[in-house]
């Protein structure tokens, strides 16, 4: 494995998931020969789903071969976890004009380090969440009641199993290219003797 530090071994293309509090960097070569460093410049925007505040902006370095990306373990420490949607800006540095020219998503996992964050992805809660409602069910199984006037409506039994079904999927693919990315076996292997 190559120091992940040394900007000569940025990976190139922007990361798919980050760790929040972890030193991150990534290069675009693609974008020298069509946007000079001399008369532009490079900034990736980034905003968490569901909007809000949480904003990021990453000014990109220029080198001669590409442009590099760079967030400090202090910088990606502030990033709140969560799905976050991105946006590559390129600047005309003459006149001010600014175009998006690339788009995408990343995910900001929880560092287990520091953060009291639950490291569950959002379908292992939900699994875990149905299972104890169903749990609870065989004790107290009432399907709708009423107080002051406001009724509410529980979900049934079926609808509960086929959510946890759902969620359950889930887990299983992400369990799956959990497997493959450290080259366990994902469970989809189809063995045949001849």
């Amino acid at each position: 494995m190559a120091n992940a530090f040394d900007a000569a071994n940025a990976p190139e293309g922007e990361p798919k998931e980050i760790v929040v509090g972890d030193f991150i960097q990534w290069k675009r070569s693609d974008l020298i020969a069509d946007y000079p460093i001399a008369d532009y410049s490079a900034e990736y925007v980034a905003r968490v789903t569901a909007g809000g505040n949480d904003e990021i902006k990453l000014a990109m370095t220029e080198t001669s071969t590409h442009y590099l990306a760079t967030a400090t373990s202090a910088e990606s420490a502030l990033f709140a976890v969560g799905d976050y949607h991105w946006q590559l800006e390129i600047t005309k540095t003459s006149t001010g004009d600014r175009i998006v020219v690339d788009r995408g998503m990343f995910t900001a996992i929880p560092d287990l380090d520091s953060n009291q964050a639950d490291p569950r992805s959002f379908a292992a809660i939900m699994v875990d969440k149905i299972q104890t409602i169903l749990k609870g069910k065989a004790d107290s199984d009432v399907a709708s009641y009423s107080v002051a006037g406001r009724s509410l409506t529980k979900l049934t039994f079926q609808e509960l199993m086929d959510a946890e079904s759902y969620y359950q999927g889930i887990v299983t693919k992400e369990k799956a290219v959990l497997n493959a990315k450290q080259g366990r076996n994902t469970g989809t292997t189809v063995k045949v003797r001849f």
